[in-house]
């Protein structure tokens, strides 16, 4: 018990004095994950409005297999990722592999599914309220995606936070493409799984301190969201 509470207490000191590891650390994994959400909606929201509103054969085995998408194993995506970037893949001209690009590119993979899926059935809300209203002015796809994005934005973004939280807690692909190089593709998750294989307790400690604290800071900016949603 003693010893628990020196390792926390040296965690709590090394958070507050700002250590240069750890502070290098919390960086790379909030660039990694701004970069991968940012990249992913771009990708999903235009997807996800055009699914909902779009009616075409073969929709309902899109909707099932971006559903499916969302248990994806990281590892496998990493795995992928590792083949198509190393030296004998068909992208390795372009020397991502243990990159923090390569690391946003596999987070965006594996978000992605995950925002497209909870991005349509945001839009279904309020496309049926509203999606009779828009045939009747007999608006265009554009505008009636526009529409519905802009309806649904508190939705969008609880999926957004949603999508970070997933990000900032990926583990298993970026530790592949990314090789947990000090002071270059160390996130929090990698350098706790780094360090308490080491037995670096203290720094390990401190990384996972860090990342509940942002969990629990994005679940209650989602919390907010939501209540702001349900009194309107």
């Amino acid at each position: 018990m003693t010893d628990f509470s020196q390792i926390l207490n040296d965690s709590i000191n090394l958070i507050f004095n700002l250590n240069h590891e750890y502070v290098n650390i919390i960086l790379t994994s909030m660039i990694v994950s701004f970069f991968a959400i940012i990249l992913s909606l771009f990708l999903s929201l235009p997807i996800a409005a055009f699914l909902s509103i779009a009616n075409f054969k073969g929709k309902s085995l899109i909707l099932i297999m971006f559903n499916s998408l969302m248990a994806l194993p990281p590892v496998v995506v990493g795995l992928i990722l590792y083949l198509l970037l190393s030296s004998q893949g068909i992208f390795s001209s372009y020397n991502l592999l243990y990159t923090v690009q390569a690391m946003i590119i596999a987070q965006t993979i594996i978000i992605t599914p995950i925002m497209v899926s909870l991005s349509v059935e945001s839009i279904d809300y309020y496309k049926r309220q509203y999606f009779q209203l828009l045939q009747s002015l007999h608006a265009s796809i554009r505008i009636k995606i526009l529409t519905l994005m802009w309806e649904s934005r508190s939705s969008l973004l609880i999926n957004m936070l949603a999508g970070l939280g997933r990000s900032l807690s990926e583990v298993g692909a970026i530790i592949i493409v990314g090789g947990n190089i000090a002071e270059l593709t160390r996130t929090m998750t990698t350098g706790i799984v780094l360090e308490t294989s080491r037995g670096e307790l203290t720094i390990a400690l401190s990384l996972g301190i860090t990342l509940i604290a942002i969990s629990i800071s994005i679940n209650i900016a989602a919390y907010i969201i939501k209540q702001k949603i349900t009194y309107e």
